[in-house]
């Protein structure tokens, strides 16, 4: 008998993550996948990447439509509310054995509280991580609450969700799903890749992405103006920028961007998604990655770049010796790319040490799905070390 394994995704970032597990999945008889997506996906306005997921070949089961249509506060909750009565809806016809979700993000969190009032077991993938500067480490603890199955990515991760007080033999620690790829996914060329961005390259290039900090008091606009400001002082570096997400302030952020790129036609290319494929190729074919994305964190040293790493929205995080951390002034932003650039930085990113693992976790996670007793798993004891 197979079991049901449905996924949820609601943003391009989270789905590159998911992807080779979604395809782990798909290709073990004893598992069925189940598909149902929402959020940014579903909106032209972040590029419609519910049709990049159809064309990597997966079906799509369900459609949850969260209504994007504002990102402040009071829209975001409104949001929430969508996402969960539609996951609510759509999960109680598809019926699966295991709900999986990965991550922080509000989507995250409204449909895991709907599997779990509908007693459905959640798989919660990449809890246990510190977000200092968002409020993503609020949602992304409430999940672990909600979930009783654990995919963390490092050991330190699994010792916190166990202080969360989740039972030990429920919490895996597998690694990086978001690695799986990197080793084995062909990339474009330079040449392939600008003849499908419409971008030329110049000899020193800068991949950027840049999303609010939810709970920072700054103007959003503040902070990627100081970021312009630096970016301008390689005025003969190619700059691609990938815009930000649904989150409050996304969209002042995107505007800006679209700005900037206008006044820097031939200099900076601004794309709503580029999808994985795309996205990993621009990353081989810079010469460091710049912003406050987890990518920067977690993929980029994988991929052998280093990262300007800007804020403090991704502090808590554990980090590879090649991800440089730097205040969100324009003086601090220049300093730490020019460091990024040096030939010192580019050896230590050379070397590609990761405290994220070097793939093979969604393999790891399929596998415990596929294999894990579910009986009693919604029992929940609160674990304490002896």
């Amino acid at each position: 008998m197979t079991r049901s394994i449905c996924v949820f995704t609601g943003s391009r970032a989270e789905y590159g993550l998911l992807a080779p597990l979604m395809a782990e999945i798909k290709a073990d008889p004893r598992l069925e996948l189940r598909l149902i997506v929402s959020g940014s996906h579903l909106s032209g306005e972040f590029g419609e990447t519910w049709r990049n997921i159809e064309a990597d070949g997966f079906k799509i089961d369900s459609m949850v439509d969260m209504q994007l249509d504002s990102d402040s506060s009071v829209a975001i909750a409104r949001s929430m509310a969508q996402c969960l009565s539609g996951c609510a809806e759509a999960l109680a016809q598809l019926s699966p054995d295991l709900f999986v979700v990965l991550g922080d993000r509000y989507e995250v969190l409204a449909a895991a509280e709907a599997a779990m009032v509908l007693k459905i077991p959640i798989a919660h993938i990449h809890g246990g991580e510190a977000t200092e500067g968002a409020m993503d480490d609020a949602i992304r603890h409430a999940v672990t609450k909600l979930a009783s199955l654990h995919f963390p990515a490092t050991e330190a991760y699994r010792q916190r969700i166990i202080q969360l007080g989740e039972q030990p033999e429920r919490v895996f620690a597998t690694g990086a799903p978001g690695l799986d790829v990197i080793d084995t996914i062909k990339l474009l060329t330079r040449e392939e890749l600008e003849a499908d961005l419409g971008f030329k390259f110049r000899p020193k290039n800068l991949l950027v992405t840049y999303h609010p900090v939810t709970l920072d008091a700054a103007d959003p606009a503040d902070s990627i103006t100081q970021l312009f400001a630096a970016l301008d002082s390689f005025p003969d570096m190619g700059v691609v920028i990938t815009k930000s997400n649904a989150d409050s302030g996304g969209r002042t952020i995107n505007r800006m961007v679209d700005d900037f790129a206008a006044r820097n036609l031939g200099r900076v290319h601004a794309a709503a998604s580029l999808g994985q494929l795309r996205y990993l190729s621009v990353m081989a074919h810079v010469d460091a990655v710049v912003g406050n994305s987890s990518s920067g964190i977690i993929e980029t040293p994988a991929m052998g770049k280093p990262t300007v790493n800007i804020g403090n929205r991704q502090r808590g995080r554990s980090r590879a010796p090649s991800v440089i951390d730097c205040a969100g002034d324009t003086q601090s932003i220049v300093t730490a790319i020019s460091t990024a650039l040096g030939s010192e930085m580019q050896g230590v990113a050379g070397r590609r040490v990761s405290p994220y693992g070097r793939g093979g976790a969604s393999a790891r996670i399929k596998q415990k799905l596929a294999t894990v007793e579910l009986a009693g798993i919604l029992r929940k004891p609160f674990y304490t070390a002896a």
